[in-house]
């Protein structure tokens, strides 16, 4: 205000308009040199009073002013050079000197912060009115200098943040809070280390109380998050910090209970698909964010994170081989229950190298804050506490570990081959973890896969088990393809001897084929051999079952024990199981079954026992199997040692039906029945003393019943023949 009353009164000044002067008096001999001395060696130019302008006066005091601690009236001085004023009255002696302006005023810090926030508090209310462009940006201009000049001071922060939200809902906020940060950005790469240091901590607090408040203010669906991150300067540790508990830290009210909501998680995580998209620097720093996610021990969560990675980050060139490297060595840790810490770190250095190139050459030797490079030793150790405790190991835990493998395979079949290779020494728990996940993998890539034939025909040792769960599922409810059981029946032929591997294929395969394998199916453990049963008489859309339930009877008993090399129990086994199936083993099937194997030569083994089986489930066959009996009756079956007894036990099980059987026996093998059988030869001889019965049973035979009137005569016949008997039985067995 001083300046600006001196300037009033030089211009009030005789020297313009010859009223009252305020200046000294000068000599009438001198003038006034109002033209600045541009070198003072050269000659002053005369300038008389008359030829003076108001103008060139104006001119004189601004510059007079615009100088800083300079006495105005040093401008004013007399020159011996200069022209004399006429009209000068004024005397040397009355000279008044105007007191020095200050170039600004001095105060206090307290002072300067107190203006300072008063002036963002001032711009703040400012934007309740309307604003054309022009001035919007220089609110914001001055708002970023004004909070870089504060410093650290935790209120004017908040008073920012918030005004900052509240145009978030004006859809201004984000340019706002990006025009403050980026000229804190520029400070910290710019000025001095101390100027740097303190704009570095204005920085992180600002962008971590926006986005806090982002996160409170706005539901989850909200870009506005995201899109902060995604956009500003540099993203310091802090700010990676929040992402990842956003992610991944466990929320928990007071009872202990999770209250983390999925919605967030789902947001978090958007934010880190961005981020690695846009910010290579930190690129790691938040795969490591989502691949930490991809084995979390919530189910939802994990399964997100999972989505994420299979479906979008492993398809980036630049840092699948680092997902991939994770994805195995979660599969290891679940299979071996250990992994060390140079394992890790061997699988995070490869990939990181390129991050810490891209790094450097972003950073400049001013910043005093650079962007959270990755770190190896940080990397294993946030790595090893994923891993489980190796004394706890459970179903949950290796289902943690190894879905991200799984999920990976279904973009690239050949990773199955580590599952298959990692199977044999697998935890009990791991196998089952295995055996949930493949259904769904096999599934999704097909019998036709190029990929998972190469695995099957060539499976490692120890693999069997899988091997057969892949092909179960392969066949299920479709036809498996030709390359498919043309790669399992060349495995079974060159390599892999183990005839469960077609247990699977035995549907598609035709009736040549399978009876040659037949007997190692039944040699197979008996819950196997029902799942082989199943595929054989389930057969295929195109060729119908390989046989028939009547051909598998039949085909139980050709096995020859000693030819075959089986037990005889596997055989008595099947045929069980056979008979537990009385859906598909009808009596039907029986009748069938043993019409057949009666006529052949030699007769099965079991035969006899089949034949008491069938009359046990189906009583109703009795008739059937009396004529079965008389069929071995005309056949001697007297000579088959192994057969003649289970005849034996049948007909003593079937009477009075077997009677009619027993009186066609000859004399000699009639008596020892009934001398084995003592119950039979009362009823026999009531039977055959029937009228009808007693005229077509030979003498013989009353005679050994104690019906012929010459008994007496009869008896020592009767002792020859048994004698008789007993030879041919013992001559049979030999035989046989």
């Amino acid at each position: 205000m001083s300046m600006i009353k001196s300037e009033d009164k030089i211009l009030e000044s005789p020297l313009v308009s010859g009223a009252s002067q305020l200046t000294p008096p000068l000599d009438k001999t001198e003038e006034i040199d109002l033209i600045p001395e541009v070198n003072p060696s050269s000659d002053p130019t005369p300038s008389p009073v008359n030829k003076v302008d108001e103008d060139s006066i104006e001119m004189k005091l601004s510059d007079v002013v615009v100088t800083n601690g300079v006495d105005t009236l040093s401008f004013l001085e007399s020159d011996q050079h200069s022209p004399t004023v006429s009209n000068a009255s004024a005397s040397e002696d009355t000279c008044q000197d105007l007191p020095l302006l200050p170039s600004y005023v001095e105060l206090t810090e307290e002072q300067e912060r107190r203006v300072r926030k008063l002036a963002v508090e001032q711009i703040i209310e400012s934007y309740e009115q309307p604003c054309g462009t022009e001035c919007s940006q220089t609110r914001m201009a001055l708002l970023a200098r004004l909070v870089a000049q504060i410093g650290t001071d935790d209120d004017v922060v908040m008073m920012l943040k918030e005004h900052v939200v509240i145009e978030y809902q004006r859809q201004k906020g984000h340019e706002l809070v990006l025009h403050v940060l980026y000229h804190l950005h520029t400070l910290m790469i710019l000025d001095s280390a101390e100027t740097s240091s303190v704009a570095a901590v204005v920085y992180e607090k600002l962008l971590l109380a926006v986005a806090k408040s982002l996160l409170d203010s706005f539901p989850a669906s909200d870009k506005s998050f995201s899109r902060l991150f995604g956009e500003v300067p540099l993203l310091p540790g802090s700010a990676l910090k929040l992402l990842d508990d956003l992610c991944y830290a466990d929320v928990t009210d007071h009872l202990g209970k999770d209250v983390r909501d999925s919605e967030r998680v789902t947001q978090g995580l958007g934010a880190v698909w961005i981020l690695i998209l846009g910010r290579p620097v930190n690129r790691h720093s938040c795969l490591d964010i989502v691949l930490k996610c991809a084995v979390h021990s919530q189910d939802e969560i994990r399964a997100r994170a999972i989505r994420l990675v299979a479906n979008k980050l492993y398809q980036l060139s630049y840092i699948s081989e680092s997902i991939e490297q994770f994805a195995k060595n979660m599969l290891l840790a679940a299979v071996d229950q250990h992994i060390s810490d140079i394992e890790l770190s061997e699988s995070g250095t490869e990939q990181r190298v390129k991050g810490e190139v891209e790094s450097q050459e972003t950073s400049t030797s001013g910043s005093q804050v650079s962007e959270p490079g990755p770190s190896d030793n940080n990397f294993s150790r946030g790595m090893q506490s994923l891993l489980p405790n190796t004394s706890t190991m459970s179903l949950s835990e290796a289902q943690r570990l190894i879905s991200l493998f799984f999920a990976l395979c279904t973009k690239k079949p050949s990773l199955l081959q580590l599952v298959f290779n990692n199977y044999c020494q697998a935890p009990k728990a791991v196998k089952q973890a295995f055996h949930r996940h493949i259904p769904i993998l096999i599934r999704s890539l097909g019998s036709s896969c190029s990929e998972l034939l190469h695995i099957i025909s060539d499976p490692p040792q120890g693999s069997e088990n899988l091997l057969t769960l892949v092909l179960e599922i392969l066949t299920q409810e479709t036809t498996p393809s030709s390359d498919l059981i043309a790669t399992v029946k060349h495995l079974y032929e060159t390599k892999l001897k183990d005839v469960t591997i077609l247990i699977p294929m035995l549907s598609s395969l035709s009736k040549n084929e399978v009876l040659p394998i037949f007997p190692r199916l039944v040699d197979l453990p008996l819950e196997k051999f029902q799942m082989a049963l199943a595929h054989i008489l389930q057969g295929s859309a195109h060729m119908g079952p390989a046989l028939t339930p009547a051909e598998v009877l039949v085909a139980i008993h050709h096995i020859a024990p000693e030819k075959d090399g089986l037990p005889l129990k596997k055989i008595t086994d099947a045929c069980s199981a056979c008979f537990e199936q009385r859906t598909v083993f009808t009596q039907q099937v029986l009748a069938k079954a043993l019409s057949q194997m009666v006529d052949q030569t030699p007769l099965p083994l079991l035969f006899m026992r089949t034949v008491i089986q069938a009359i046990d489930a189906f009583p109703t066959l009795v008739d059937f199997v009396m004529e079965i009996l008389s069929k071995l009756v005309t056949r001697q079956v007297w000579r088959m040692p192994k057969l003649w007894v289970g005849f034996l036990k049948c007909v003593s099980q079937t009477q009075p039906h077997s009677f009619d059987v027993l009186l066609q026996l000859p004399p000699p093998q009639l008596e020892s029945t009934l001398n084995k059988h003592s119950n039979l030869r009362g009823a026999l001889a009531d039977y055959a003393t029937q009228p009808s019965i007693r005229t077509s049973v030979p003498r013989s035979t009353l005679a050994v019943l104690g019906l012929a009137n010459d008994t007496h005569m009869q008896q020592p016949r009767v002792s020859s023949l048994h004698s008789t008997e007993t030879s041919s039985s013992v001559q049979g067995a030999t035989s046989t």
